[in-house]
């Protein structure tokens, strides 16, 4: 059965603890969408407060919902070793990287980091990136996200087609390599999604702006 996973844009801890607890109990992971405002134009949390990351780093007492619910971050964003140690010690379960963000050589070192305290690690790329350029890292990795939409950074995007032979591709390259699929997944595309290969499913607005959440990921779990 494939992955849903939530996605959240939070502007402060209070955005992640209301957002989560409509989700708690109803998935494993929520992602959290981490935008810095120069990889992608919108900025979301830790960078929208950073004082209040640092604050919560230091206090040890964890993301909300952590007993329940785990996170994927998805680092949207130049620099990432820049808050790595942070998001290791608020026990991140996932961290995502994207590679048109930083260097080849800022990626593998950060990869290296997460991984030698079990975190696991995926890489991300937007369709307009070959998937050629997934090679210095598939040997470090645990799964690749591909983007399901042309304008990352931004919820409630048109679903970008070029994704489909991207995945037919690099499944048929790597076979067991676990696929996620962020942005224009809904109750339409999931099945076609799935079905050409896709892992994981992460959503935001098919879910939080659906009306009735639980619904909403019953019935993507239900269409895949």
């Amino acid at each position: 059965m494939p992955e849903i996973i939530p996605a959240i844009m939070p502007k402060t801890i209070g955005d992640i603890s209301e957002k989560v607890s409509l989700v708690n109990g109803l998935v494993r992971f929520v992602q959290i969408d981490v935008m810095d405002g120069i990889f992608v134009p919108n900025i979301s949390w830790p960078y929208s407060d950073i004082v209040e990351f640092e604050e919560l780093v230091k206090e040890d007492s964890g993301l909300p919902y952590w007993q329940d619910v785990e996170y994927e971050f998805d680092l949207m964003i130049e620099n990432p070793l820049k808050i790595l140690d942070g998001l290791i010690n608020l026990d991140a379960g996932r961290i995502i990287f994207h590679i048109e963000g930083t260097s080849e050589n800022e990626i593998i070192e950060a990869i290296e980091k997460a991984k030698e305290v079990s975190i696991e690690v995926g890489v991300s790329l937007g369709n307009d990136t070959s998937l050629e350029a997934l090679s210095p890292f598939m040997d470090k990795i645990d799964f690749v996200q591909l983007m399901g939409i042309s304008r990352i950074g931004f919820q409630g995007q048109p679903f970008d087609k070029r994704v489909i032979p991207r995945i037919r591709q690099l499944k048929k390259n790597y076979p067991n390599l676990i696929i996620s699929i962020d942005g224009g997944v809904n109750f339409e595309t999931a099945p076609l999604l799935v079905e050409m290969g896709a892992d994981r499913l992460v959503s935001g607005s098919a879910i939080f702006e659906s009306g009735n959440i639980k619904w909403a990921i019953e019935e993507l779990f239900s269409v895949v």
